[in-house]
């Protein structure tokens, strides 16, 4: 007979639900039927590399945010990490351009043309409709990670320091702590 305690259950549960949520992001509708999203996972030595990393891009800030130091202690407490970013600097099917204007640019090709930028955290201009395939498949993510009794919350702080580490190939990023035990740790934070 095999034993499992409460917590290598818990822990096995956060994997498979981590697996079950970025197969649910990649699956998730895009625009134009267009996909430029992307997903990882890390736990253990990575999942801490990621934490001591977004201490170091706090660091780096023009102005300090003290609640990336608060989000990067929730990054060690958590057993997985979800990264979910997306390559957007680049319309969706150029060839067939949409020329909505929402990324700011008149048209299509003149965003294409524009100059690409790295803020403090993330590369622009976006394609409007790159970033809402990134919004819903946030939305979808969380939304899993709620139904399965995981605990979660989506964090800019930690997606911008896995773009410095390099993680994902994406312009924007943002993570998804899971964890599971007694009270959230995600919320009612100091």
């Amino acid at each position: 007979m095999t034993f499992i305690s409460s917590s290598q259950a818990a822990e096995q549960a956060i994997l498979n639900a981590a697996h079950l949520i970025v197969a649910a992001v990649t699956t998730a509708p895009k625009a134009r039927g267009v996909s430029n999203l992307s997903a990882a996972i890390l736990q253990g030595e990575e999942k801490d590399r990621l934490a001591q990393a977004m201490e170091e891009h706090q660091l780096r800030k023009w102005r300090k945010l003290d609640f990336i130091l608060r989000d990067a202690t929730n990054i060690r407490q958590a057993t997985v990490v979800i990264l979910i970013g997306v390559k957007g600097t680049q319309p969706k099917k150029p060839e067939s351009p949409l020329n909505c204007g929402a990324c700011g640019y008149a048209t299509c090709a003149l965003f294409m043309a524009a100059e690409k930028r790295k803020g403090e955290d993330f590369q622009g201009p976006l394609c409007a409709f790159q970033v809402l395939d990134l919004g819903i498949a946030l939305g979808v993510a969380a939304k899993m990670a709620s139904e399965l009794n995981i605990d979660n919350r989506l964090m800019y702080s930690a997606g911008a320091a896995a773009r410095d580490l390099g993680y994902l190939e994406a312009d924007l990023v943002i993570a998804l702590p899971l964890s599971v035990s007694p009270k959230n740790i995600f919320f009612d934070r100091p």
